[in-house]
């Protein structure tokens, strides 16, 4: 990749340098105030088994924690974290191992950068990550806050480590710059996704050194705080509209106008005073004062670009908190990489290989890799048929099917996926009977992501034995459901329907027979005009 070190590599191997500090258990890593605990040791260079503890180097000295979380985010709940800033090194603890095994698969082909700056992320040897939150106080109380957000509720104001970080907070106006703006931002959107974190009072919108900008007033200081701890860094939109976030010097906006650029959302009987300016001469003066952001920003990188729609990487729940980030915004996030469609670097082919050609077909191909983007044309090989090339509507499209579906188990045997280096797949020339092995699916009905705004975009999660189905008759029983999953091959453990009989989980004894029973049975008719709709979940019954 055009700019980045040669010598930053990411992948499982044990870097020389990960800081061991002592602890009573050899499988956690602690920090506490001893002097010994900030002893390097050198490892032996070895390969580490897989943990969802994941060892972070070569970070910039400037980075925030809210940054190093954003790297893990993805890729499913973030449970600790502990930032050595003065080795410029971090640990980051997911919750599960599959999350972290997700994480470094996709950052072996993606090398991940953090404000432009190329940084190594590898499994560490330690299980756990235990955190003195006397010594770490500011990163547990931003992971805190990220993930009560995240899990609908609000930070425990409880917590003093919380409360330490949280009373910081010098103004209730934060200042907010719109990077990698390709879609536009309304000033109705910025009030929809702030307002999730306290009474939003003002908004003004407008564009300085040629950037699109905000300021936006809380009614209190600490809803202020919050907001900037868990939306520094995101995006917007899919792949764009990075929300670059600081306190303003302000502590009052003076709004004049109720239009399209700035509103008082206390007092809505302000004029429009069309063309006139949103900033009063005064304020603008204060604004040039205004402490600018510092450094080049990263952001966190979806992988799509919703071709027009605007798809929301800060999807929100019913209960009208931020959902995390999916999977999909996942497990294609390279922080500070603009890859929106078309233009990600990298071909849109992907070769898999170690397929168990008895029972592969193009169909079976195009049905689970359709689960991380829309599979455009499958080929299996002529004279190799354990191998295909599957070619994607983009490469983005294929660093997330392969980041999610390499060493995954399919009839029986673990595929590898690796990128192409063909840019299409060619039909077999006319008239020649190349046995079915090519297919072409351009014209499918059965893209999942071809509609802009789809919530598919949304739902895009690593495989796993629960699957999540859709489009479910009202007279079909669970049942019918468990005897038509058990057929397709497997044991079905667990199901729930939800959604008033619409949907439903169901959980099959193993990711490999979920697998299986996705390429079956996705778009399977159930009669009456229905069509079943597959895909994993990441629920549990």
């Amino acid at each position: 990749m055009d700019g980045i070190a040669t010598d930053v590599a990411v992948g499982v191997k044990r870097g020389s340098d990960e800081l061991n500090l002592y602890s009573t258990s050899p499988n956690s890593v602690t920090a506490n105030g001893n002097d010994s605990s900030k002893k390097l040791r050198v490892e032996d260079r070895m390969e580490s088994p897989p943990s969802r503890v994941l060892h972070i180097r070569k970070l910039p000295s400037e980075v925030s924690e809210t940054e190093v979380i954003a790297l893990g985010l993805p890729f499913g709940k973030v449970t600790n974290i502990l930032m050595l800033k003065g080795k410029n090194q971090a640990f980051l603890e997911l919750g599960t191992e599959e999350a972290a095994v997700t994480m470094v698969n996709y950052y072996t082909a993606v090398t991940p950068q953090v404000r432009n700056v190329p940084v190594f992320i590898q499994f560490s040897n330690h299980k756990e990550l235990k955190t003195d939150s006397a010594l770490n106080q500011r990163a547990q109380a931003v992971l805190q806050a990220v993930s009560a957000v995240q899990e609908g509720g609000s930070p425990n104001s409880d917590t003093s480590a919380l409360d330490s970080v949280l009373a910081q907070a010098p103004s209730p106006v934060l200042r907010i710059i719109i990077d990698n703006m390709f879609y536009p931002v309304t000033l109705d959107v910025l009030q929809q996704i702030f307002s999730k974190f306290g009474t939003v009072m003002k908004i003004i919108t407008f564009t300085k050194n040629n950037q699109f900008q905000a300021l936006l007033q809380f009614s209190e200081p600490v809803n202020a705080q919050q907001a900037r701890l868990s939306l520094d860094g995101q995006n917007i939109y899919n792949s764009c509209c990075t929300l670059r976030i600081d306190f303003s010097k302000l502590v009052n906006l003076n709004v004049k106008y109720n239009n399209d650029k700035s509103r008082d959302y206390t007092r809505p009987e302000l004029p429009a005073g069309d063309g006139q300016p949103s900033l009063d001469p005064a304020m603008a003066a204060a604004l040039n004062k205004d402490s600018s952001l510092l450094g080049t920003p990263s952001g966190m990188v979806a992988p799509y670009s919703s071709g027009g729609g605007f798809q929301s990487s800060l999807s929100y729940s019913q209960g009208g908190a931020i959902s995390p980030l999916s999977a999909a915004a996942a497990a294609a996030a390279a922080a500070g990489r603009v890859a929106l469609s078309g233009h990600s670097g990298c071909s849109g082919v992907l070769l898999v290989s170690n397929l168990n050609e008895e029972m592969v077909t193009p169909q079976s191909l195009f049905t689970l890799f359709g689960v991380y983007g829309d599979a455009q044309r499958v080929k299996i090989l002529y004279n190799k048929k354990d191998s295909a090339l599957i070619q994607m509507s983009d490469g983005n499209q294929a660093q997330l099917a392969m980041s999610h579906l390499n060493g995954q188990k399919m009839y029986g045997k673990i595929i590898r996926v690796t990128l192409s280096k063909h840019q299409t797949v060619q039909l077999p020339r006319e008239g020649l009977d190349d046995q079915g092995l090519t297919k072409d699916f351009t014209n499918s009905p059965l893209h999942r992501f071809k509609k802009p705004g789809s919530k598919n975009f949304q739902n895009i999660f690593p495989p796993s034995a629960t699957l999540h189905l859709s489009n479910v008759p009202e007279d079909v029983t669970e049942e019918d459901l468990r005897q038509l999953f058990s057929n397709a091959g497997g044991t079905v453990k667990a199901f729930k329907f939800f959604q008033g009989h619409k949907m439903a989980l169901l959980q099959m004894s193993t990711v490999e027979e979920a697998i299986q029973a996705l390429m079956d049975l996705h778009n399977y008719d159930m009669g009456s005009n229905h069509h079943l709709k597959v895909s994993f979940s990441k629920s549990t019954i």
